[in-house]
Protein backbone atom coordinates (compact mmCIF):
# COMPACT_ATOMS: atom_id res chain seq x y z
CA UNK A 1 0.00 0.00 0.00
CA UNK A 2 1.37 3.41 -1.54
CA UNK A 3 -1.56 5.49 -0.75
CA UNK A 4 -4.82 6.03 1.52
CA UNK A 5 -6.75 3.05 -0.30
CA UNK A 6 -5.14 -0.38 -0.83
CA UNK A 7 -7.10 -0.25 -4.67
CA UNK A 8 -4.53 2.27 -5.40
CA UNK A 9 -0.86 1.91 -5.98
CA UNK A 10 0.41 5.52 -7.23
CA UNK A 11 2.60 6.75 -4.79
CA UNK A 12 1.61 10.29 -3.29
CA UNK A 13 3.04 12.27 -0.82
CA UNK A 14 1.82 12.91 2.34
CA UNK A 15 1.67 16.44 3.02
CA UNK A 16 0.66 20.07 0.49
CA UNK A 17 3.79 21.94 -0.31
CA UNK A 18 3.27 25.46 0.94
CA UNK A 19 6.32 27.32 -0.13
CA UNK A 20 8.24 26.90 -2.98
CA UNK A 21 11.62 27.01 -3.89
CA UNK A 22 12.79 28.19 -7.41
CA UNK A 23 15.19 25.23 -9.45
CA UNK A 24 17.68 26.52 -11.86
CA UNK A 25 17.71 24.93 -15.01
CA UNK A 26 20.99 24.64 -16.99
CA UNK A 27 22.90 23.31 -20.22
CA UNK A 28 25.16 20.59 -20.62
CA UNK A 29 27.71 22.98 -21.56
CA UNK A 30 26.95 25.22 -18.57
CA UNK A 31 27.90 22.08 -16.28
CA UNK A 32 30.58 21.23 -18.28
CA UNK A 33 32.27 24.26 -17.16
CA UNK A 34 31.14 24.19 -13.42
CA UNK A 35 32.33 20.93 -13.17
CA UNK A 36 35.31 22.11 -14.44
CA UNK A 37 35.64 24.58 -12.59
CA UNK A 38 34.63 22.64 -9.47
CA UNK A 39 37.77 20.10 -9.91
CA UNK A 40 35.50 17.59 -10.93
CA UNK A 41 34.35 17.20 -7.03
CA UNK A 42 30.67 17.44 -6.54
CA UNK A 43 30.74 19.09 -3.28
CA UNK A 44 32.60 22.03 -4.79
CA UNK A 45 29.92 22.91 -7.01
CA UNK A 46 27.39 25.77 -6.61
CA UNK A 47 23.85 24.98 -5.71
CA UNK A 48 22.42 26.60 -8.26
CA UNK A 49 23.95 25.03 -10.42
CA UNK A 50 22.68 21.62 -9.23
CA UNK A 51 18.99 20.18 -10.54
CA UNK A 52 18.21 17.92 -8.85
CA UNK A 53 20.67 17.90 -5.25
CA UNK A 54 20.78 13.89 -3.82
CA UNK A 55 24.13 14.84 -2.65
CA UNK A 56 22.95 14.10 1.12
CA UNK A 57 19.67 13.58 2.66
CA UNK A 58 21.32 15.30 5.62
CA UNK A 59 19.99 18.88 6.86
CA UNK A 60 18.76 19.26 3.30
CA UNK A 61 14.85 18.45 3.35
CA UNK A 62 11.45 20.46 4.35
CA UNK A 63 10.36 21.04 8.06
CA UNK A 64 6.46 20.52 8.57
CA UNK A 65 4.25 23.76 9.60
CA UNK A 66 4.50 21.77 13.37
CA UNK A 67 7.93 22.37 13.00
CA UNK A 68 7.96 26.15 12.13
CA UNK A 69 5.33 27.00 14.73
CA UNK A 70 7.88 24.86 17.37
CA UNK A 71 10.28 27.60 16.17
CA UNK A 72 8.54 30.32 17.38
CA UNK A 73 8.20 29.03 20.68
CA UNK A 74 12.28 28.83 20.78
CA UNK A 75 13.52 29.73 23.95
CA UNK A 76 17.13 31.28 23.47
CA UNK A 77 17.84 31.25 27.07
CA UNK A 78 21.76 30.41 27.27
CA UNK A 79 21.31 27.92 29.85
CA UNK A 80 18.55 26.07 31.19
CA UNK A 81 15.88 27.05 28.29
CA UNK A 82 12.50 25.38 27.89
CA UNK A 83 12.89 24.09 24.51
CA UNK A 84 15.70 21.99 26.25
CA UNK A 85 13.44 20.66 27.99
CA UNK A 86 11.23 19.83 25.20
CA UNK A 87 13.81 18.34 22.91
CA UNK A 88 15.16 16.13 26.08
CA UNK A 89 11.71 15.00 26.91
CA UNK A 90 11.75 13.75 23.08
CA UNK A 91 14.87 11.90 22.45
CA UNK A 92 14.32 10.45 26.27
CA UNK A 93 10.53 9.05 25.00
CA UNK A 94 12.18 7.59 22.00
CA UNK A 95 15.32 6.38 23.27
CA UNK A 96 14.56 5.35 27.14
CA UNK A 97 18.70 6.57 27.20
CA UNK A 98 19.52 8.65 30.85
CA UNK A 99 21.94 11.35 29.75
CA UNK A 100 20.67 13.45 26.54
CA UNK A 101 23.43 15.98 25.44
CA UNK A 102 22.58 18.10 22.32
CA UNK A 103 25.38 18.73 19.90
CA UNK A 104 25.36 20.65 16.42
CA UNK A 105 25.28 17.64 14.33
CA UNK A 106 26.14 13.81 14.59
CA UNK A 107 29.89 13.99 14.16
CA UNK A 108 30.07 16.66 17.23
CA UNK A 109 28.63 13.94 19.23
CA UNK A 110 31.21 11.17 17.62
CA UNK A 111 34.30 13.35 18.40
CA UNK A 112 33.28 13.60 22.24
CA UNK A 113 32.18 10.20 21.83
CA UNK A 114 35.59 9.09 21.04
CA UNK A 115 37.76 12.03 23.01
CA UNK A 116 35.59 10.28 26.31
CA UNK A 117 36.24 6.68 25.19
CA UNK A 118 38.52 5.75 23.31
CA UNK A 119 42.66 5.94 23.36
CA UNK A 120 45.36 5.16 20.93
CA UNK A 121 45.30 1.90 20.01
CA UNK A 122 41.61 0.89 20.98
CA UNK A 123 39.37 -1.08 18.02
CA UNK A 124 36.12 0.12 17.70
CA UNK A 125 33.70 -2.54 16.18
CA UNK A 126 30.91 -1.29 13.72
CA UNK A 127 28.76 -3.07 11.01
CA UNK A 128 30.36 -0.66 8.72
CA UNK A 129 31.88 2.72 9.92
CA UNK A 130 30.65 5.80 7.75
CA UNK A 131 32.88 8.12 6.95
CA UNK A 132 32.87 10.88 9.69
CA UNK A 133 32.72 8.02 12.47
CA UNK A 134 35.69 6.07 11.05
CA UNK A 135 37.96 9.51 10.27
CA UNK A 136 36.38 10.02 14.57
CA UNK A 137 38.21 7.21 15.61
CA UNK A 138 41.03 6.94 13.59
CA UNK A 139 41.51 11.07 14.70
CA UNK A 140 42.43 9.64 18.45
CA UNK A 141 44.53 6.21 17.34
CA UNK A 142 41.76 3.74 17.29
CA UNK A 143 40.93 1.21 14.61
CA UNK A 144 38.05 1.48 12.67
CA UNK A 145 36.75 -2.20 12.48
CA UNK A 146 34.04 -3.20 9.84
CA UNK A 147 32.60 -6.65 10.51
CA UNK A 148 29.45 -6.49 8.00
CA UNK A 149 27.89 -9.80 7.13
CA UNK A 150 28.78 -11.57 3.92
CA UNK A 151 25.96 -10.55 2.33
CA UNK A 152 26.60 -7.14 2.85
CA UNK A 153 29.75 -7.34 -0.09
CA UNK A 154 26.84 -8.64 -3.07
CA UNK A 155 25.03 -6.36 -4.11
CA UNK A 156 22.57 -8.46 -5.59
CA UNK A 157 21.99 -10.30 -2.89
CA UNK A 158 18.38 -10.19 -1.40
CA UNK A 159 18.91 -10.43 2.05
CA UNK A 160 15.99 -8.49 3.71
CA UNK A 161 18.89 -7.39 6.46
CA UNK A 162 22.38 -6.87 4.53
CA UNK A 163 22.97 -4.04 7.50
CA UNK A 164 23.58 -6.76 10.11
CA UNK A 165 26.97 -7.11 12.11
CA UNK A 166 28.59 -10.30 11.93
CA UNK A 167 27.73 -11.93 15.28
CA UNK A 168 30.00 -14.54 15.24
CA UNK A 169 33.30 -12.26 14.05
CA UNK A 170 32.33 -9.60 16.95
CA UNK A 171 32.87 -12.40 19.06
CA UNK A 172 35.96 -13.44 18.23
CA UNK A 173 37.35 -9.97 18.24
CA UNK A 174 35.67 -9.36 21.46
CA UNK A 175 37.50 -12.99 23.28
CA UNK A 176 40.80 -12.12 20.97
CA UNK A 177 41.49 -8.47 21.67
CA UNK A 178 39.60 -8.14 25.23
CA UNK A 179 39.93 -4.60 26.86
CA UNK A 180 41.27 -2.85 23.81
CA UNK A 181 37.81 -2.81 22.87
CA UNK A 182 36.25 0.07 25.14
CA UNK A 183 32.49 0.14 22.97
CA UNK A 184 30.70 -1.20 19.90
CA UNK A 185 28.44 0.47 17.63
CA UNK A 186 25.66 -0.29 15.18
CA UNK A 187 24.81 2.13 12.54
CA UNK A 188 21.13 1.71 11.53
CA UNK A 189 20.50 1.77 8.94
CA UNK A 190 23.72 0.74 7.66
CA UNK A 191 24.67 3.92 5.38
CA UNK A 192 28.00 2.91 3.72
CA UNK A 193 27.01 -0.47 3.00
CA UNK A 194 23.53 0.79 0.84
CA UNK A 195 21.22 2.42 2.77
CA UNK A 196 20.85 -1.66 3.96
CA UNK A 197 18.48 -2.30 7.57
CA UNK A 198 19.69 -4.15 10.67
CA UNK A 199 17.43 -6.51 12.20
CA UNK A 200 16.18 -6.39 16.03
CA UNK A 201 17.44 -9.99 15.93
CA UNK A 202 20.87 -8.80 14.95
CA UNK A 203 20.68 -5.86 17.46
CA UNK A 204 19.39 -8.68 20.60
CA UNK A 205 22.32 -10.90 19.55
CA UNK A 206 25.03 -8.12 19.21
CA UNK A 207 23.96 -6.91 22.44
CA UNK A 208 24.25 -9.68 24.05
CA UNK A 209 27.37 -10.73 22.80
CA UNK A 210 28.68 -7.15 24.15
CA UNK A 211 27.54 -7.33 27.39
CA UNK A 212 28.70 -11.12 28.28
CA UNK A 213 32.01 -9.21 27.25
CA UNK A 214 31.19 -5.73 29.78
CA UNK A 215 31.57 -3.81 26.50
CA UNK A 216 29.03 -0.89 25.90
CA UNK A 217 26.98 -1.00 22.57
CA UNK A 218 25.81 2.25 21.12
CA UNK A 219 23.84 3.45 18.02
CA UNK A 220 24.34 5.93 15.04
CA UNK A 221 20.79 6.26 15.04
CA UNK A 222 20.45 9.22 12.29
CA UNK A 223 17.82 6.84 10.42
CA UNK A 224 16.29 5.16 13.41
CA UNK A 225 13.01 5.60 11.99
CA UNK A 226 13.25 4.14 8.97
CA UNK A 227 15.44 1.02 10.35
CA UNK A 228 12.31 0.38 12.37
CA UNK A 229 9.73 1.01 9.41
CA UNK A 230 12.17 -1.90 7.71
CA UNK A 231 11.66 -3.96 10.95
CA UNK A 232 7.97 -3.88 10.68
CA UNK A 233 8.14 -4.65 6.89
CA UNK A 234 10.41 -7.55 6.94
CA UNK A 235 11.13 -9.25 10.10
CA UNK A 236 8.71 -11.55 11.58
CA UNK A 237 6.65 -11.05 14.26
CA UNK A 238 6.54 -7.18 14.31
CA UNK A 239 4.27 -6.45 11.46
CA UNK A 240 1.06 -5.23 13.93
CA UNK A 241 3.68 -2.96 15.79
CA UNK A 242 4.35 0.73 15.55
CA UNK A 243 7.65 2.38 14.40
CA UNK A 244 7.52 3.86 17.23
CA UNK A 245 7.14 0.70 19.50
CA UNK A 246 9.94 -1.11 17.48
CA UNK A 247 12.39 1.87 17.90
CA UNK A 248 12.12 1.52 22.14
CA UNK A 249 12.87 -2.12 21.33
CA UNK A 250 16.04 -0.97 19.11
CA UNK A 251 16.69 1.52 22.15
CA UNK A 252 16.04 -0.82 24.85
CA UNK A 253 19.27 -2.85 23.98
CA UNK A 254 22.02 -0.29 23.85
CA UNK A 255 23.70 1.31 26.13
CA UNK A 256 23.94 4.59 24.64
CA UNK A 257 23.39 6.03 20.57
CA UNK A 258 24.95 8.99 18.48
CA UNK A 259 22.49 11.01 16.18
CA UNK A 260 22.76 13.61 13.20
CA UNK A 261 19.73 14.78 13.64
CA UNK A 262 19.31 15.77 10.37
CA UNK A 263 18.29 12.79 9.16
CA UNK A 264 15.35 11.00 11.36
CA UNK A 265 15.15 14.10 13.18
CA UNK A 266 13.77 15.97 10.07
CA UNK A 267 15.63 19.02 10.51
CA UNK A 268 18.49 21.46 9.18
CA UNK A 269 20.85 21.09 12.00
CA UNK A 270 21.66 19.61 15.11
CA UNK A 271 22.33 15.92 16.92
CA UNK A 272 23.00 14.42 20.14
CA UNK A 273 24.89 11.98 22.23
CA UNK A 274 22.50 9.99 24.54
CA UNK A 275 24.21 7.13 26.94
CA UNK A 276 23.49 5.41 30.91
CA UNK A 277 26.93 5.70 32.25
CA UNK A 278 26.89 8.69 34.86
CA UNK A 279 30.76 9.03 34.65
CA UNK A 280 31.20 9.15 30.86
CA UNK A 281 28.46 11.21 30.45
CA UNK A 282 30.16 13.58 33.12
CA UNK A 283 33.27 13.21 31.07
CA UNK A 284 31.51 13.82 27.88
CA UNK A 285 29.74 17.15 28.84
CA UNK A 286 32.84 18.93 30.03
CA UNK A 287 34.54 18.30 26.53
CA UNK A 288 30.62 19.45 25.11
CA UNK A 289 31.29 22.56 27.16
CA UNK A 290 34.73 23.31 25.92
CA UNK A 291 33.88 22.51 21.85
CA UNK A 292 29.44 22.73 21.54
CA UNK A 293 28.18 25.03 24.37
CA UNK A 294 26.21 24.83 27.67
CA UNK A 295 24.94 21.03 28.26
CA UNK A 296 21.28 22.78 27.45
CA UNK A 297 22.05 24.31 23.87
CA UNK A 298 24.90 22.63 22.73
CA UNK A 299 25.57 24.42 19.87
CA UNK A 300 22.17 24.76 18.64
CA UNK A 301 19.48 28.09 18.61
CA UNK A 302 16.24 27.23 20.96
CA UNK A 303 14.39 27.08 17.61
CA UNK A 304 16.62 24.26 16.71
CA UNK A 305 15.88 22.47 19.51
CA UNK A 306 12.02 23.16 19.37
CA UNK A 307 12.31 21.96 15.35
CA UNK A 308 13.88 18.71 16.82
CA UNK A 309 11.63 17.98 19.27
CA UNK A 310 8.69 17.58 17.03
CA UNK A 311 10.99 16.08 14.09
CA UNK A 312 11.81 12.81 15.99
CA UNK A 313 7.87 11.98 16.15
CA UNK A 314 6.98 12.79 12.55
CA UNK A 315 9.99 10.68 11.19
CA UNK A 316 7.97 7.85 13.03
CA UNK A 317 4.75 8.41 11.29
CA UNK A 318 4.14 5.43 9.29
CA UNK A 319 2.11 7.08 6.03
CA UNK A 320 5.33 9.26 5.93
CA UNK A 321 7.86 5.84 6.23
CA UNK A 322 5.24 4.73 4.16
CA UNK A 323 5.77 7.25 1.17
CA UNK A 324 9.56 7.69 1.43
CA UNK A 325 10.55 3.97 1.14
CA UNK A 326 8.35 3.07 -1.44
CA UNK A 327 9.84 5.92 -3.45
CA UNK A 328 13.41 5.07 -3.31
CA UNK A 329 11.73 1.71 -4.20
CA UNK A 330 9.86 2.66 -7.35
CA UNK A 331 13.26 3.80 -8.59
CA UNK A 332 14.93 1.05 -8.09
CA UNK A 333 12.04 -1.27 -9.75
CA UNK A 334 12.83 1.62 -12.66
CA UNK A 335 16.39 1.13 -12.73
CA UNK A 336 16.77 -2.30 -12.05
CA UNK A 337 14.23 -3.32 -15.11
CA UNK A 338 16.80 -0.99 -17.21
CA UNK A 339 19.19 -3.27 -16.26
CA UNK A 340 21.08 -0.60 -14.36
CA UNK A 341 23.26 -2.50 -11.98
CA UNK A 342 22.46 -1.38 -7.93
CA UNK A 343 22.56 -2.72 -4.33
CA UNK A 344 19.45 -4.39 -3.85
CA UNK A 345 17.04 -4.37 -1.98
CA UNK A 346 16.54 -0.80 -2.11
CA UNK A 347 17.49 1.15 0.94
CA UNK A 348 14.99 3.56 2.93
CA UNK A 349 17.50 6.99 2.30
CA UNK A 350 18.88 6.57 -0.79
CA UNK A 351 19.61 4.23 -4.15
CA UNK A 352 22.97 3.21 -4.46
CA UNK A 353 24.52 2.40 -8.02
CA UNK A 354 27.11 -0.20 -8.11
CA UNK A 355 29.35 1.70 -10.34
CA UNK A 356 31.79 -1.41 -10.21
CA UNK A 357 29.50 -3.38 -12.08
CA UNK A 358 28.62 -0.55 -14.53
CA UNK A 359 31.93 0.27 -15.31
CA UNK A 360 34.14 -2.50 -15.57
CA UNK A 361 36.49 -0.72 -17.45
CA UNK A 362 37.30 1.92 -15.02
CA UNK A 363 39.81 0.26 -12.78
CA UNK A 364 39.82 0.87 -9.37
CA UNK A 365 42.47 3.23 -9.34
CA UNK A 366 40.60 5.51 -11.42
CA UNK A 367 37.55 5.68 -9.19
CA UNK A 368 34.77 4.37 -11.40
CA UNK A 369 31.62 5.22 -8.79
CA UNK A 370 33.29 9.00 -8.80
CA UNK A 371 33.69 9.28 -12.45
CA UNK A 372 30.16 7.89 -12.64
CA UNK A 373 28.55 10.39 -10.32
CA UNK A 374 30.33 13.12 -12.48
CA UNK A 375 28.37 11.66 -15.55
CA UNK A 376 25.20 11.66 -13.60
CA UNK A 377 25.71 15.72 -13.31
CA UNK A 378 27.20 16.34 -16.83
CA UNK A 379 24.10 14.81 -18.29
CA UNK A 380 20.86 15.49 -16.33
CA UNK A 381 22.19 17.93 -13.98
CA UNK A 382 21.77 15.23 -10.79
CA UNK A 383 24.03 15.90 -7.87
CA UNK A 384 24.79 12.34 -6.14
CA UNK A 385 28.27 11.63 -3.79
CA UNK A 386 30.71 8.31 -4.39
CA UNK A 387 30.99 5.80 -1.61
CA UNK A 388 34.17 3.98 -3.11
CA UNK A 389 37.63 4.44 -2.98
CA UNK A 390 37.63 7.92 -2.95
CA UNK A 391 35.98 8.70 0.13
CA UNK A 392 37.50 5.04 2.06
CA UNK A 393 40.82 3.73 -0.10
CA UNK A 394 42.84 6.06 2.34
CA UNK A 395 44.69 4.28 5.05
CA UNK A 396 45.78 5.78 8.12
CA UNK A 397 49.01 4.59 7.05
CA UNK A 398 48.82 6.95 3.71
CA UNK A 399 48.65 3.89 1.41
CA UNK A 400 45.63 3.14 -0.76
CA UNK A 401 43.38 0.62 -0.81
CA UNK A 402 40.62 -0.27 -3.40
CA UNK A 403 37.18 0.19 -1.34
CA UNK A 404 35.07 -3.44 -1.12
CA UNK A 405 32.45 -1.90 -3.49
CA UNK A 406 32.33 1.38 -5.70
CA UNK A 407 29.40 2.85 -4.64
CA UNK A 408 27.18 5.98 -6.09
CA UNK A 409 24.52 7.37 -3.61
CA UNK A 410 22.03 9.31 -4.44
CA UNK A 411 20.12 10.10 -0.95
CA UNK A 412 16.83 11.89 -1.07
CA UNK A 413 16.38 14.94 1.02
CA UNK A 414 13.07 14.74 3.52
CA UNK A 415 9.98 15.93 1.95
CA UNK A 416 11.49 17.96 -0.31
CA UNK A 417 10.72 16.11 -4.12
CA UNK A 418 7.89 14.94 -5.77
CA UNK A 419 7.06 11.44 -7.99
CA UNK A 420 7.75 13.60 -11.14
CA UNK A 421 11.39 14.38 -10.01
CA UNK A 422 11.82 10.92 -9.13
CA UNK A 423 10.81 10.35 -13.18
CA UNK A 424 12.92 12.46 -14.42
CA UNK A 425 15.93 10.47 -12.01
CA UNK A 426 14.63 7.64 -13.69
CA UNK A 427 14.98 9.01 -17.37
CA UNK A 428 19.01 10.24 -16.48
CA UNK A 429 20.27 7.07 -15.05
CA UNK A 430 18.67 5.01 -17.64
CA UNK A 431 20.41 7.49 -20.42
CA UNK A 432 23.76 7.22 -18.53
CA UNK A 433 23.69 3.76 -18.44
CA UNK A 434 23.17 3.63 -22.24
CA UNK A 435 26.36 5.11 -22.69
CA UNK A 436 28.16 3.12 -20.04
CA UNK A 437 31.07 1.48 -22.59
CA UNK A 438 31.82 5.24 -23.47
CA UNK A 439 32.60 6.46 -19.84
CA UNK A 440 36.13 6.74 -18.22
CA UNK A 441 37.78 7.47 -15.06
CA UNK A 442 39.19 10.02 -13.17
CA UNK A 443 43.01 11.03 -11.43
CA UNK A 444 43.36 12.81 -8.17
CA UNK A 445 45.33 15.97 -8.54
CA UNK A 446 44.95 17.51 -5.27
CA UNK A 447 44.27 15.71 -1.85
CA UNK A 448 44.03 16.39 1.89
CA UNK A 449 44.74 14.20 4.80
CA UNK A 450 41.41 13.51 6.21
CA UNK A 451 38.29 13.00 4.41
CA UNK A 452 39.70 13.91 1.42
CA UNK A 453 36.13 13.39 -0.71
CA UNK A 454 34.97 16.55 0.98
CA UNK A 455 37.70 18.83 -0.69
CA UNK A 456 39.57 16.85 -3.48
CA UNK A 457 40.56 17.99 -6.85
CA UNK A 458 40.02 15.86 -9.94
CA UNK A 459 40.42 15.48 -14.01
CA UNK A 460 40.26 12.65 -16.41
CA UNK A 461 42.06 10.37 -16.60
CA UNK A 462 42.06 10.14 -20.55
CA UNK A 463 41.12 13.50 -21.38
CA UNK A 464 37.50 13.73 -21.51
CA UNK A 465 34.98 11.60 -18.74
CA UNK A 466 32.69 10.74 -22.02
CA UNK A 467 34.74 9.03 -25.13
Amino acid sequence: MTGPDPHFTTIIEPFRIKAVEPIRFTTHDQRQAALEAAGYNLFSLHADDVLIDLLTDSGTGAMSSEQWAGMMRGDESYAGGRSFERFESAVRGITGLKHILPTHQGRAAERILCGVALKPGDIVPNNTHFDTTRANVEAVGAVALDLPIVEARRPASLHPFKGNMDVEALRQVLTREGKRVPLVMLTVTNNSGGGQPVSLENIRQVSAVCHEHGVPLFLDCCRYAENAYFIKLREEGYAEKTPREIAAEMFNLVDGATMSAKKDGMANIGGFLALNDDEMAQNARNLLILSEGFPTYGGLAGYDLEALAVGFYEALEEPYLRYRLRSVEYLGERLAAAGIPLVLPTGGHAIYLDAGALLPQVPASQYPAWALSCVLYLEGGVRSVEIGSVMFGRQPDGSEKPAALELVRLAFPRRTYTQSHVDYLAEVLVHVGAMRERIRGVRMTKTPNVLRHFTARFEPAHGALVV
